[in-house]
């Protein structure tokens, strides 16, 4: 059973659901694997959670 985990910031459901969706197509064509073995997790974080180049993301 493939295992996909995705760290990003907030999105909205309906893009989730479609990167869920391609995640999943990708698994299956590469692994020759049922879709419905391909387990998606995302874990989102907020903007003050997370930093780049030394800065809050959400100070950016």
């Amino acid at each position: 059973m493939p295992i996909v985990t995705i760290q990003q910031g907030p999105r909205e459901v309906e893009q989730k659901r479609e990167l869920v969706e391609r995640v999943t197509a990708a698994f299956v064509e590469a692994l020759a694997c049922p879709p419905e073995s391909v387990l998606v997790w995302i874990q989102e974080y907020p903007a003050e959670n997370w930093g780049k180049g030394g800065k809050l993301t959400a100070d950016q």
